[in-house]
């Protein structure tokens, strides 16, 4: 699917169905409907879909009603399948497939999230692709769909027009992800704000969630250094100088600091450099050894390594995907 220019309406249709999970309706509807708020310009506009007519019974006890049916796909420049039933026991009905083969071959971007990755594999639309479910059905898919290369490792990822996510909060990184594919790191960062989501969690991060706090900062001394290191992230840093910061042992520091965020020191560190060093490439035109240099990564081979290792593309693609117009 082409970029939309700004002045272009981008039209999604989200598919809901008898039995759907609210919270996973509520993904797409949550961010893409953010967007025209956000910028107080009407940039996209957002439809409910269903194959079924009449009230639709939700998972969580009561119904709703999708204001069009799924004849709307054919006028849709993205399509989002945001769940599915149980995979074992339900199929899609063949007009739905039909529906999505044909946005498929007009060109249409198609996104499965969660569950609804089954649902695009059904269509015969992964063959030869890369794609991801939740993991809790990772066996299932691989044995549903053995043309497809799974990938069980990453938030989202996207292959040949198809995105496709984890389960649950991956939905709402790859929406936000793809809000910057189409309208720029800006405004998908502004509806991260008013959402209150991290603003960018790349695909390839292996479920490495970015938490540069604490979630519950029980220990004072734990999160006034994760802020410290925040601040200075440009300089050497090392496990028993974190420890001695901090007043603790280096075994203890390191128990402390696993259990705050989930992952060593170094690992935190080396994360948040790359997530610095993402967010100067998006907004800056500093060069890249100057963003090495600045984030603590030293040089510009080092950065590329591990740039392409967590993100799965060199700085120079990532800046050309997603940078903002500086002025």
């Amino acid at each position: 699917m082409r970029t939309k220019s700004r002045k272009q309406l981008l039209r999604i249709a989200v598919l809901a169905f008898d039995g759907i999970s609210p919270f996973h309706l509520s993904v797409p509807c949550l961010v893409f409907n953010a967007v025209n708020d956000v910028t107080g310009e009407q940039l996209l506009r957002f439809d409910v879909c269903a194959l079924e007519r009449g009230a639709l019974k939700t998972s969580a006890g009561f119904r709703i009603e999708a204001a069009r049916g799924i004849r709307a796909f054919a006028q849709a420049d993205v399509i989002v399948v945001p769940s599915w039933r149980d995979p074992t026991v339900s199929t899609p009905a063949p007009d739905l497939l039909k529906a999505l083969q044909r946005a498929h071959r007009r060109g249409a971007q198609l996104v499965g999230l969660c569950l609804g990755a089954f649902v695009l594999g059904e269509a015969g639309l992964l063959e030869g692709k890369s794609a991801t479910t939740h993991w809790l059905w990772a066996a299932q898919f691989a044995q549903r769909f053995p043309a497809t290369r799974f990938d069980a490792d990453v938030l989202y990822l996207e292959d040949g027009g198809i995105v496709t996510s984890a389960g649950t909060a991956a939905g709402l990184d790859c929406c936000l992800y793809l809000l910057r594919k189409w309208f720029g790191p800006d405004i998908a960062n502004r509806v991260a704000r008013r959402l209150v989501l991290a603003p960018h969690r790349a695909g390839g991060q292996a479920q490495f969630i970015e938490q540069p706090m604490p979630a519950a900062a029980s220990d004072a001394r734990m999160q006034a250094l994760l802020e410290w290191m925040q601040a200075h992230l440009s300089q050497p840093h090392c496990v028993d100088g974190l420890a001695a910061r901090c007043a603790m042992s280096r075994r203890t520091f390191t128990r402390h600091f696993q259990k705050a965020t989930g992952c060593s020191a170094l690992q935190w560190l080396q994360h948040q450099r790359l997530i610095s060093a993402s967010r100067m490439l998006e907004s800056t035109q500093r060069s890249v050894e100057v963003i090495a240099q600045d984030t603590g990564l030293h040089s510009a081979l080092n950065l590329r390594l591990r740039f392409r290792a967590a993100f799965g593309m060199t700085p120079s693609q990532y800046r050309k995907q997603f940078c903002a117009e500086i002025t």
